[in-house]
């Protein structure tokens, strides 16, 4: 009995013990902010188009790279005739008159022929060079669009990570409101029992604890709607629960919107892709330019004959036969078609030009606008500290002289009022600085890496 006893009591020690480690090892660990980015990069679509497009630009320099090498192409044919191809003997003088109209076999109806041949361009007017200096361009601008497409990811990410811990500083604010707001009506509620208080009073307070509730509500499903739109830019599961590590903090700003538009011009990847475009188009404009010249080659040809698939000759042509030749092309007049191919890179050139200033304005102006809304929400974080101390020192003033019945219920739960918007702009100064700082780091390029 004893030893059935101790087995109940060590199967489960053993159960609980099982269920214990188990919630430890499958229990979520709250999500870093980097932790977030990763997950975030390693899902991304749009990331990985950008890194398809890398590629496809790689493989384009490749192919441009084939326009230096030569050339092999291989034919095989067969010709069949309606007669066997004959030589007639005309015109000859004497003593060889006789053999006027005499007709000589001098081929075969069947033929069957295999080449291969190779060619190799010399000179091409400077096109196959330019063409494969547009290429190398080309996979640099792949290259820094998909960096580009990395930040706007990150930015993404961090905004939606601020948001939740802005929503969550909300959310708590308006829970110590209704704890507040429930332990006033609660005095109230006793005031009244007592007749200390009419029961205006105490409507007034329990009004104000059902406006705090919903406030609350509200907050909760601004939470919960916060944590969806993360999870949808870490492309999870709509509905995956989310616990993030609190690193909503304020850090001064230090460096001048002077500094911020160096360090852009430097880093910003949209500014280096306008000016590789924009060197691209000119490589462009050679490669149209070179149809002006002739172009050069080195061709190199061996050839097989014969009258069946074997190619092994006949009596009338030898088996096999090969030949070198230099050949130089020249379409010299083609109505106008090369100048206006020339016109029209050289006019996508200008665009590129014309883009690039206006998108140095455009960052200019972007950055100008994220610096200031960074020292707004600084200026606003400053201020909601200040206020927050003096609607504390004001709701505790009120609640005692509301004990001690010298102040009315309305002026508590205008203290409480005061003092719950202030934690709440308090909360959004903070999410607001920390997110137009992402936004600052974005605009400046120095967000990611």
């Amino acid at each position: 009995m004893i030893k059935k006893h101790w087995l109940m009591v060590v199967s489960i020690l053993a159960v609980f013990t099982f269920i214990f480690y188990s919630q430890l090892v499958f229990a979520e660990a709250p999500l870093t902010l980097e932790t977030s980015i990763d997950i975030a990069l390693k899902n991304s679509i749009v990331i990985n188009i950008a890194k398809e497009g890398s590629r496809g630009a790689n493989a384009q320099k490749m192919e441009a790279v084939t326009g230096f090498l030569p050339k092999f192409s291989t034919s095989y044919s067969y010709t069949r005739l309606n007669e066997e191809p004959f030589s007639r003997f005309q015109g000859l003088p004497a003593p060889y008159s006789a053999l006027n109209g005499l007709e000589v076999i001098a081929g075969t109806r069947d033929n069957y022929n295999w080449a291969i041949e190779a060619r190799q361009p010399l000179f091409a007017g400077g096109g196959i060079l330019a063409n494969y200096q547009a290429s190398i361009i080309g996979e640099d601008v792949a290259r820094t669009e998909e960096t580009a497409k990395y930040q706007d990811v990150v930015q993404e990410v961090k905004i939606a990570y601020f948001n939740i811990l802005r929503a969550q500083r909300i959310q708590d604010t308006a829970r110590q409101s209704v704890e507040m707001l429930t332990s006033h009506r609660d005095v109230a509620q006793n005031y009244f029992k007592v007749g200390m208080i009419p029961k205006n009073d105490l409507l007034h307070a329990e009004v104000e604890l059902a406006n705090g509730r919903q406030a609350l509500v509200r907050a909760q499903n601004a939470v919960e709607l916060a944590k969806a739109h993360f999870n949808t830019v870490l492309k999870r599961k709509i509905f995956t629960p989310v616990e993030v590590v609190d690193i909503l903090t304020y850090q001064p700003m230090k460096q001048s919107f002077e500094e911020c538009l160096d360090v852009a011009r430097q880093a910003r990847p949209e500014l280096k892709i306008s000016s590789l475009k924009a060197a691209q188009a000119g490589k462009l404009v050679r490669v149209a330019q070179s149809d002006y010249f002739p172009t050069l080659s080195m061709v190199g040809n061996y050839s097989r004959f014969g009258d069946h698939p074997g190619v092994s000759g006949t009596i009338y042509k030898d088996m096999e036969s090969w030949y070198l030749m230099a050949v130089a092309n020249w379409n010299f007049w083609e109505w106008g078609k090369t100048k206006f191919r020339v016109d029209t890179s050289k006019a996508r050139e200008n665009q590129a030009l014309e883009s690039a200033k206006e998108l140095n304005d455009q960052i200019v102006l972007e950055i100008k606008n994220a610096y200031l809304m960074l020292q707004e929400a600084e200026s606003q974080i400053a201020v909601s500290q200040k206020l927050i101390e003096q609607a504390e020192e004001n709701f505790r003033i009120a609640e005692e002289r509301y004990k001690e019945r010298v102040a009315t219920s309305t002026e508590v739960l205008e203290a409480q009022t005061l003092l719950t918007k202030a934690k709440s702009e308090y909360a959004n100064a903070l999410g607001d600085f920390n997110i137009n700082y992402a936004k600052l780091q974005r605009a400046t390029g120095t967000i990611w890496p």
